[in-house]
């Protein structure tokens, strides 16, 4: 009986990471959809709550605590994460131009990418002022401005805050509950154009905002329209202009108004209102692009417009599932209406918050703060603990399906069609810097059955392979780090590498969905042959369960300039270019117990190359060199040592590790490599004095993309280590050294 298999035939694209879509996330992990994949597009790998915001600002909440991980969430629902900017969108070709990859293709798309605030028409703001968007800014300048403040208690500082409404008044608030349990001299300027405070909502409410900013020391000036921002004769400080003549010095401007949306959308060509938010029908669909849904305070229902609040954007995140899920099983769409009014519970930075709703106003009391603690929680709380993969897919009982398809048989080798082939080889060629060179003389451009490549005279050639598959959900940033991967025996042997022909197997899917893959897959296998100064000459595809790739690299070296793993001498030092930690991290990952942040920088590691590493360990005469990869530290160290006859004492406190990857090994979360790289312990001369050291199994975790582990002469190794940071090593250091005893083991210390 020939096996069935669910194609991917629909694409599923979600510019932005607000709470809309992280809601449709979400139910979608719960309630998948055979045959569509679904890619988010981000700027971060986390996101925002509006609600705890304040709260965070004002010491109650942990960064953690009030931010979405979107890379978990996105594991959840077995969608693919491109951390990028979306800055265009082709509705003619149906794809997402980004400001840092290839353009994504849609079927379907939604876009839930917030707002910004309106600076455009004030000089000076844009550059000065630090915007209430994109979050990510400004909490790093509040960061910032906590870490100075730490530094410095009795410097006096004046911060700024333009805008009157709800998002404002909370800063102000938030800000001054902080500051005041530390430092002494400071001072909150609030600046709004209106005469009263939030003035979209009641008189009582704006009334009672203005008693307690005042009580709190914040200096309060109404009715006063800011009209530059401009550097002051101290070059520290910034002039907050108004049309009055007003005139304030302020060392920090945060620009808090009223929301905008992105220049770039109004190009599209997509129906928008009058400042620029895209206009939706009531079931959230584009009033004039059918592919296009959009929600959150991008989204302006022109039925039933409301105020760009986080309230709304939470309520629309189910209707925007339901819809898109409609939508990619071509069955009618549902109506959406949003409430008219709703409660708001405004922190006031100190434990205590405000109710409003309508003309009713609740003072400050500590009582609604617990209330809105509570829910804030809850809703936080439904986007931490998922159940393990696979479980929300065997949970749901929706079992419908865009379409089965039967899998292709063998005998054709399960190949990528030819059209679809040749269409991304066209687009790729034109990225390929290193295509055209004398030594090649039939490549990726020529017909014929295999490369032809010269080798010069004088010459040997390295040649090394290697296949994995992928360990993120971004075909892109994955044929990065597989290239990275393949090319560090390359660049461990002192060799220059070449050429390359790749390997690829590529999910079943439709022509158009296989083709999108490869092309993301073949544009970050591209970039990263190009920055190595290597040409692809030639390949071959398959299609698969699961996205996989490879190489098989050819390098040049002068024979008696080979870098070898025998080259280790008496007295040597050993240096590490790159901290320990992929193989549980991502081992981790697929359980979901890690922090985005901690992925983050493991795949920044990971998409740095050892080529530059190679050229300093040559200027500093390193005698042996290998890469760290799948035996891990200790397994490829004890290659050195077999292929050296000597010893090695290794500082395990000094040895570099990623964030978070002590933390997953103390879960006991490890690689399944892990158990066999554990043989390599036999070695350890003094196993019993360090097993329980918190580094001791990240000796024996496979890396994925490691670093380069050489050995050079104490006199030049300081000098050497430096280099490595300056060029952006900066994980590098020294970790051990060779003993002159004869023994072949490892002493730790």
């Amino acid at each position: 009986m020939q096996q069935k298999i669910q194609y991917k035939v629909k694409d599923l694209v979600l510019v932005g990471g607000g709470h809309s879509h992280a809601i449709v996330l979400k139910m979608f992990g719960m309630s998948p959809l055979t045959g569509v994949k679904i890619t988010l597009i981000t700027d971060y790998s986390d996101t925002p709550y509006s609600g705890m915001l304040p709260g965070h600002i004002a010491g109650f909440y942990t960064r953690e605590q009030c931010h979405i991980d979107l890379r978990k969430l996105a594991n959840f629902a077995q969608a693919q994460l491109y951390i990028d900017s979306a800055i265009a969108i082709d509705l003619e070709n149906n794809q997402v131009i980004c400001a840092n990859r290839p353009s994504v293709g849609f079927d379907l798309l939604s876009i839930d990418i917030g707002s910004t605030p309106a600076t455009i028409s004030v000089p000076g703001a844009t550059k000065y002022a630090i915007g209430a968007k994109p979050v990510g800014k400004l909490l790093q300048s509040w960061y910032e401005l906590v870490e100075n403040l730490e530094k410095n208690p009795h410097k006096a500082v004046n911060i700024g805050i333009v805008g009157g409404g709800a998002g404002g008044v909370e800063l102000a608030l938030s800000m001054q509950g902080n500051l005041q349990q530390y430092h002494d001299n400071f001072k909150i300027h609030l600046f709004g154009r209106d005469r009263l405070l939030i003035p979209d909502r009641n008189r009582s409410l704006g009334n009672l905002l203005r008693r307690i900013i005042i009580e709190r020391g914040v200096n309060l000036h109404l009715g006063e329209t800011v009209c530059k921002v401009a550097p002051d004769t101290d070059i520290e400080r910034f002039n907050v202009i108004c049309e009055s003549g007003l005139r304030i010095k302020c060392d920090y401007i945060f620009w808090v108004t009223q929301a905008s949306a992105p220049k770039w959308l109004k190009a599209t060509g997509i129906a928008t209102d009058e400042r620029g938010f895209i206009l939706v029908k009531d079931n959230l669909q584009s009033l004039s692009h059918p592919q296009v849904f959009a929600a959150g305070d991008i989204a302006t229902i022109k039925n039933h417009p409301r105020a760009k609040a986080g309230v709304f954007a939470v309520r629309q995140g189910k209707p925007l599932f339901e819809n898109l899920r409609r939508s990619l099983l071509g069955k009618n769409l549902k109506n959406y209406r949003p409430q008219k009014d709703y409660l708001s519970l405004i922190g006031t930075g100190d434990r205590m918050a405000i109710a409003t709703r309508g003309w009713l106003t609740l003072p400050p009391h500590r009582l609604l703060w617990h209330w809105k603690d509570y829910i804030d929680h809850r809703f936080m709380e439904s986007f931490r603990n998922f159940p393990e993969m696979g479980m929300g897919h065997r949970a749901s009982k929706d079992k419908e399906t865009i379409q089965n398809l039967e899998i292709p048989c063998a005998g054709c080798g399960s190949k990528v069609g030819g059209n679809v082939l040749k269409r991304v080889l066209q687009r790729i060629q034109k990225e390929q810097s290193f295509g055209e060179r004398e030594d090649i003389i039939i490549g990726l451009r020529y017909p014929d059955d295999a490369a032809v490549v010269k080798v010069p005279v004088g010459k040997v050639m390295v040649q090394t392979i290697d296949y994995f598959t992928s360990l993120i959900n971004d075909p892109y940033i994955f044929a990065q780090i597989a290239v990275n991967h393949c090319l560090s025996d390359i660049f461990a042997m002192g060799a220059i590498p070449t050429t390359a022909l790749a390997l690829a197997t590529i999910p079943y899917g439709t022509s158009s969905t296989v083709e999108e893959t490869l092309y993301q897959l073949l544009s970050g296998v591209i970039k990263a042959l190009n920055q190595a100064q290597v040409s692809l000459i030639g390949g071959h595809t398959t299609q698969g369960s699961q996205l996989a790739f490879g190489l098989s690299c050819n390098g040049l070296a002068d024979e008696n300039q080979l870098l070898r793993k025998g080259g280790m001498r008496a007295n040597q030092v050993l240096i590490l270019t790159k901290a320990l930690g992929t193989g549980t991290l991502f081992a981790a990952e697929m359980r979901r117990q890690v922090k985005a942040s901690w992925i983050d920088k493991a795949l920044q590691s990971m998409l740095l190359s050892n080529q530059a590493a190679t050229e300093i360990f040559l200027q500093y005469n390193a005698t042996a060199c290998t890469d760290i990869t799948g035996f891990g530290l200790l397994g490829h160290l004890l290659e050195m040592i077999k292929a050296s006859l000597i010893g090695v004492e290794l500082r395990i406190d000094d040895i570099p590790v990623l964030d978070g990857a002590r933390e997953t090994t103390a879960k006991g979360i490890f690689s399944s490599l892990m158990a066999e790289n554990l043989k390599a312990s036999s070695y350890i001369t003094n196993l019993k004095d360090f097993e329980f050291h918190h580094n001791y199994p990240l000796l024996y975790d496979p890396q994925t993309s490691g670093g380069l582990l050489a050995s050079v002469s104490p006199e030049q190794a300081d000098n050497c280590v430096n280099r490595l940071r300056e060029v952006g090593y900066e994980e590098a250091r020294i970790i051990g050294k060779v003993l002159e005893e004869s023994e072949q083991g490892i002493s730790l210390v």
